[in-house]
């Protein structure tokens, strides 16, 4: 009897041997758990707080986009009143080539001072004229509407301007209609030596 319970206590003594160690796999397979499912926790923490910049920098790239273009909406509304008015200021530039002698110098001072007028009432609302004889043809700015020979000027200057070129608020509104000069003189004789 005395061996059985010498025996039944190492048996228990192994059971809670066991035990234990079962326990200790247990509480490291559940700290194994939770160390995987807090990098799980961690991963998706990054991803939201990534996706959280994005969107945030998103919405603030689209707060910048939507100020600039209410900016221009408001800078450029007259755009489509302006160009309706730019035939007027043409027909009064037409009028004062048009008009000669002495008797008509009051009536053609009149015409300057309604164009003069018109041109700062444009430029107060952010018009201006584009200068375009004597200058170098810019694509940008002028369109030719012929070529011309000349020998009083350079190859590809504004020989004359048929219609004025106005920028509003530095965005080209209508280019100059412009001739051109085009030497083809020059180079059939340098053709020919």
């Amino acid at each position: 009897m005395k061996v059985r319970k010498e025996h039944a206590a190492k048996q228990d003594q192994l059971n809670s041997r066991e035990e234990a160690e079962l326990t200790q796999k247990k509480e490291l397979s559940g700290e194994k758990e939770r160390e995987v499912k807090l990098e799980e926790k961690e991963k998706e923490a990054a991803e939201n707080y990534d996706k959280f910049v994005r969107a945030v920098a998103e919405l603030d790239n689209y707060k910048k986009r939507a100020l600039k273009e209410k900016a221009d909406t408001v800078r450029y509304a007259n755009e489509e009143l302006i160009k309706d008015i730019l035939p007027f200021m043409d027909s009064l530039d037409r009028a004062m080539e048009h008009t000669g002698g002495p008797e008509v110098e009051k009536f053609k001072e009149g015409i300057r001072l309604i164009q003069e007028q018109l041109l700062c009432c444009l430029e107060k609302h952010g018009v201006q004229k584009i200068e375009s004889s004597g200058a170098d043809f810019d694509p940008n700015y002028h369109e030719a509407m012929m070529q011309v020979h000349s020998d009083e000027h350079e190859e590809n200057e504004v020989v004359s301007e048929i219609a004025t070129g106005y920028l509003l608020n530095g965005r080209l509104l209508r280019p100059s209609k412009v001739c051109v000069c085009k030497k083809t003189s020059e180079k059939k004789a340098d053709n020919g030596e």
